[in-house]
């Protein structure tokens, strides 16, 4: 018998099958690092627009003096929306900061990540413009003096928005700088 090969129970030889080819990719304890600080920046992004999107949402949600037929109310439905957005997207950063994977297939969750930011993103953005533009109006037509505490927390709760989209946009500039590591080393990682 040559090295390397086993009598078989029938009395046949058996030769050793190739070993399978593991195609993991080796990361350093430095890149390791790198990679969860990445993350971790991410997750603190998306709790700070999931902070300012709540807190846009509920200041204009409990603005009651506008009247139901206010375009307040997309303002704080567009903000809520976000603020679940981010919740969602919280969530998934645990995940995978925690797990070391992704919620869904890579390939899946690099391009959700980035969609939806710019999506939510625009809308909260369009929200608090059209927001701004009611606070003007209504401080033309001389409403805010009869009524000063709703325009005060109209401006509260568009000031609040703003700083969500400015949060959820810098979530988006890393969610797209992975989407390019994805397309450049088939990894969302950049090393």
């Amino acid at each position: 018998m040559r090295s390397g090969q086993e009598p078989n129970r029938n009395g046949g030889l058996m030769t050793p099958s190739p070993r399978p080819r593991i195609q993991s990719q080796f990361q350093s304890t430095v890149s390791v690092q790198k990679n969860r600080r990445f993350n971790i920046l991410i997750l603190v992004f998306r709790f700070a627009a999931f902070c300012f999107s709540l807190a846009s949402a509920m200041f204009m949600f409990t603005n009651s003096r506008g009247g139901s037929g206010s375009p307040q109310w997309f303002v704080a439905i567009a903000a809520a929306i976000v603020a679940l957005y981010s919740l969602f997207e919280i969530g998934a950063s645990v995940w995978e900061i925690s797990r070391g994977a992704t919620v869904f297939p890579e390939v899946v969750q690099v391009w959700f990540d980035f969609s939806h930011d710019q999506v939510f993103a625009y809308m909260l953005l369009s929200a608090d413009s059209a927001g701004t533009a009611l606070a003007r109006t209504l401080r033309e037509r001389d409403t805010c003096t009869a009524n000063n505490a709703f325009c005060v927390q109209s401006d509260i709760s568009v000031a609040l928005g703003f700083a969500g989209f400015m949060f959820l946009g810098f979530s988006s500039l890393l969610s797209g700088f992975r989407v390019i590591c994805f397309i450049l080393n088939g990894s969302r990682f950049h090393m």
